[in-house]
């Protein structure tokens, strides 16, 4: 059979347009990867130009966020595109932000509102990626839904 005869699981659905969960989904997931540039740009050049208490470990804590932020900006490229292998690294992204979001909540400083932020992002992120209409859009197929 010729491949518009029998298309593949992640050809199938993107005949239609793109659901606005997904879209949503990919977007939660990039606005985090792009805290963590941000984040991460600013430590390493306050480890370069600053004053820090230890500048190697500034430096190191930069390249660190600088170098996990690809995992949630790969993903969110991939949902868009309505990869089904981008909804994994979504995920643990999501559930690596919630440990994130707890410490932030349970400091005494300005952290608080950040930490209410991540948390929202992150809960509503896993409720959109969850959803039965983006995993239909991705072409997840659950257990007993499998092609013969």
């Amino acid at each position: 059979m010729s491949p518009a005869q029998n298309p593949s699981p992640e050809t199938a659905d993107q005949a239609g347009p793109r659901p606005v969960r997904l879209t949503a989904a990919a977007a939660l997931a990039a606005l985090e990867g792009l805290a963590l540039v941000v984040g991460g740009v600013w430590m390493l050049a306050l480890g370069l130009t600053g004053e820090p208490d230890d500048r190697q470990q500034a430096v190191t804590g930069g390249v660190t966020l600088i170098v996990l932020a690809l995992l949630p900006l790969l993903a969110a490229r991939g949902l868009l595109a309505r990869r089904s292998w981008s909804r994994g690294p979504a995920i643990i992204t999501q559930i690596m932000a919630l440990p994130v979001a707890y410490n932030l909540l349970q400091a005494d400083s300005m952290s608080i509102p950040a930490g209410i932020a991540l948390a929202v992002v992150a809960v509503a992120a896993l409720v959109l990626l969850i959803n039965a209409e983006t995993t239909r859009a991705l072409g997840i197929r659950g257990p007993g839904n499998a092609e013969k």
